[in-house]
C-alpha cells in the first residue's frame, strides 16, 4: 500500500560545496588592498575546501562528540589526558598545515602575511571555532617565546614554526609541532588577576630562564592538552609568567592536575579546563613581576582573534540566510525578492562591510611590528575591536536565524551551533567593560593614541556630514574620559575608525549609507534598492 501523506517541496538545500573566499567580494578585495593578494590563489584553494561538505560535516561532528577527561589509566595510573573525536584532529591538522598558528612569525615572511593569516583564520572560523583556541594562543605565544624562552627549550622553537599537527604525549623538542595554551584565571579574581595566589617558589636562584614550583589552581586552563601553557603566578618579585610545559625536559609527566572539564555554552569542541598545580615546574619568563606586560602582549593577538572569530561566524550566518532566501519561495515569489527581507539582508550585508574593511586594515597594523604609530593603532583598537565585533555577534546571528524562520532554530542548521559559539569570544581574554577599561586606560597612559586618534578623524572630515557631526561629538565626549560612558566611547570609537577607510576605498553610496546606518542616532534608514541589490551581489561574490 501507498502510505505517502504529501510531497515535500519549496524546502530550501543547506549551504555546502561553496568557496567561502570566491564568494566574498569584500574580503578578496582587503586582502589585495592590505598587500596580500599573493596569498589569494591559496586564499581560494582553501575556500573551496572548508565550503565543502565533508569539511562542515567535521565541524558538526567535533561539536557533537565533546572532548572527554581520561583521569586515570584502567590500572589506576593517574592520566589526566584528553581524547578527542578523530574529526577534532583533522581539523586540526588542516589549521596547522595551513599556518594560521605561525605564518606572520617565519623567517620569510612576505608584506602581508599578517593579513594573509587573518583571512585564513576568518575561513577556518566559519567552519568551527573550538580549534580556533589552541591556534590563538599559539599564535600569541610564539613572539614572546621567541624572545624569552629559556635556553634548555631552544629545540621548541623549531616545532613552533613548523606545519605539522602533532598530538603525541613528548617532550617538545621531540616533536614535528607543538601548541601553546594559556592559566591566567583564577578561582577569586576572574580577569583581575592581580589577585592570583597561586606560588612561584624558585628552585635554584632566582631570575629569567629559571625553574620555580609553582602551588595553587587555574579556573579556566584553556587547551589542557597542549604542549605547554603561559601560567601567571605570584613571585617574589610580584605576579610573574611562567612557561610550564606538560612533559618536562627529563621526560616525567609535570605535577598538574586537571579536576574537571568545563561543561560550556558553546565552543564544545574545545577543551576548556580547571587544573591545580601539585608542585608544578615552570620557568621564569624574563624578570619577576613582568608578569602583565608579557600576558598583554600575547593578549593583543588573540584578543584580535576574538574578533576575527566572531566576524567569520557572523558571515557564516549571513552566508546561509542568503542561500536559503535565494530559495525559498514565500507569497508567490522568492524570499529575497521581500522588500522587508531584501532589507535585513543587506543591512547585515553592508555591517559586514565595514568589518571585513576594518579588520583588515587592523590585521595590517599586527604585522607592522617595527612601525611606532601602527602599534599604536593596534593599541588602541584591538580591545575596541574585540568589544565591538563580539558584541553585534549575537544578535547579527539570531536574525540569520529568523531568516530561516523554524529551521533556522534546530539542529539540523548550523546557526544553533554559531549562536551558542558567539558569547565566547565577548567573554573570553576580557569581558565588555574590561575591554572598555583598557581604551580607556591606554588614552590616559599614552597621550600619542589620543592624538593619533584626533588626527585621523580630521582627514576624513569633509566627505560626510553623519560622519563629521558623529566624531565632533565623540571627541568632545572623549576629553572627559568618564569611565561609565566607557561602552558609549568605545563603540563610537571602533565604529568611526571603521568610517574612516568605508569614506575611502568604499564607493560613495556604500559609504554614506554606512555612516547612515552606523552613525545617524535619528533613525532607520531605507537602502535604496539598487544598493540592496549591490550589497547582495558582493555578499555573494557576485560583483
Amino acid at each position: 500500500m501507498n502510505w505517502e501523506t504529501h510531497r515535500v517541496f519549496n524546502q530550501p538545500k543547506a549551504l555546502s560545496n561553496s568557496n567561502l573566499f570566491l564568494s566574498d567580494t569584500p574580503l578578496r578585495e582587503a586582502v589585495a588592498r592590505q598587500q596580500a593578494g599573493w596569498d589569494a590563489d591559496v586564499l581560494a584553494s582553501l575556500g573551496q575546501q572548508l565550503g565543502s561538505a565533508e569539511s562542515l560535516e567535521l565541524g558538526r561532528l567535533a561539536n557533537t562528540n565533546p572532548p572527554e577527561l581520561l583521569r586515570y589509566d584502567p590500572c589506576g595510573e593517574r592520566l589526566d589526558d584528553v581524547r578527542f573525536h578523530p574529526a577534532w584532529h583533522l581539523l586540526m591538522q588542516g589549521l596547522i598545515a595551513n599556518r594560521v598558528h605561525n605564518l606572520p612569525w617565519q623567517e620569510d615572511a612576505r608584506i602581508g602575511s599578517a593579513v594573509a593569516r587573518a583571512a585564513r583564520f576568518i575561513l577556518h572560523g566559519q567552519v568551527e571555532a573550538g580549534t580556533l583556541c589552541p591556534v590563538t594562543m599559539t599564535f600569541g605565544a610564539i613572539p614572546l617565546l621567541q624572545k624569552t624562552l629559556p635556553p634548555e627549550f631552544s629545540g621548541w622553537l623549531r616545532p613552533l614554526l613548523s606545519d605539522r599537527y602533532d598530538p603525541h604525549l613528548q617532550s617538545g623538542d621531540q616533536k614535528k609541532g607543538v601548541l601553546i595554551g594559556m592559566g591566567m584565571t583564577e578561582k577569586q579574581g576572574g580577569s583581575d588577576v592581580l589577585s592570583n595566589t597561586t606560588r612561584a617558589t624558585a628552585q635554584e636562584g632566582r631570575g629569567s630562564g629559571k625553574p620555580y614550583h609553582l602551588i595553587g589552581h587555574k579556573w579556566f586552563f584553556s587547551v589542557p592538552q597542549s604542549d605547554a601553557h603561559l601560567v601567571l603566578a605570584q613571585a617574589d618579585g610580584g605576579l610573574s609568567c611562567f612557561f610550564m610545559p606538560r612533559v618536562l625536559p627529563d621526560g616525567t609527566r609535570n605535577a598538574i592536575r586537571i579536576e574537571r572539564l568545563k561543561d560550556k555554552l558553546g565552543n564544545r569542541s574545545n577543551a576548556s579546563s580547571e587544573v591545580e598545580f601539585q608542585n608544578a615546574t615552570g620557568w621564569l619568563l624574563g624578570e619577576e613581576g613582568e608578569g602583565i606586560r608579557h600576558i598583554l602582549k600575547v593578549g593583543g593577538h588573540t584578543r584580535f582573534d576574538c574578533a576575527l572569530g566572531s566576524h567569520a561566524m557572523m558571515r557564516r550566518a549571513l552566508s546561509v540566510a542568503l542561500y536559503h532566501a535565494f530559495q525559498r519561495q514565500v507569497f508567490g515569489k522568492p524570499l529575497i525578492e521581500q522588500p522587508l527581507m531584501r532589507q535585513t539582508l543587506s543591512r547585515m550585508a553592508l555591517l559586514l562591510e565595514g568589518q571585513t574593511m576594518l579588520l583588515m586594515r587592523l590585521a595590517a597594523a599586527t604585522g607592522s611590528q617595527d612601525n611606532p604609530a601602527e602599534q599604536l593603532l593596534c593599541r588602541l583598537l584591538t580591545p575596541a575591536a574585540k568589544f565591538e565585533v563580539c558584541r553585534q555577534g549575537m544578535p547579527f546571528v539570531a536574525e540569520a536565524m529568523e531568516a530561516l524562520g523554524g529551521i533556522g532554530y534546530c539542529e539540523d542548521s548550523e546557526l544553533p551551533r554559531l549562536y551558542r559559539e558567539m558569547p565566547v569570544n565577548s567573554i573570553w581574554e576580557g569581558s565588555g567593560n574590561v575591554m572598555c577599561l583598557d581604551v580607556l586606560r591606554t588614552l590616559k597612559k599614552l597621550p600619542a593614541s589620543g592624538e593619533m586618534l584626533q588626527q585621523v578623524l580630521y582627514q576624513a572630515r569633509g566627505q560626510n556630514r553623519i560622519f563629521d557631526r558623529a566624531s565632533r561629538q565623540f571627541l568632545q565626549r572623549l576629553r572627559r574620559g568618564e569611565e561609565a560612558h566607557g561602552r558609549w566611547l568605545t563603540g563610537q570609537l571602533f565604529n568611526l575608525m571603521t568610517a574612516t577607510p568605508m569614506l575611502e576605498f568604499s564607493s560613495p553610496p556604500v559609504a554614506d549609507a554606512w555612516c547612515r546606518m552606523v552613525l545617524d542616532p535619528r533613525g532607520e534608514t531605507l537602502l535604496p534598492e539598487r544598493l540592496s541589490q549591490l550589497l547582495l551581489n558582493r555578499a555573494i561574490g557576485a560583483e
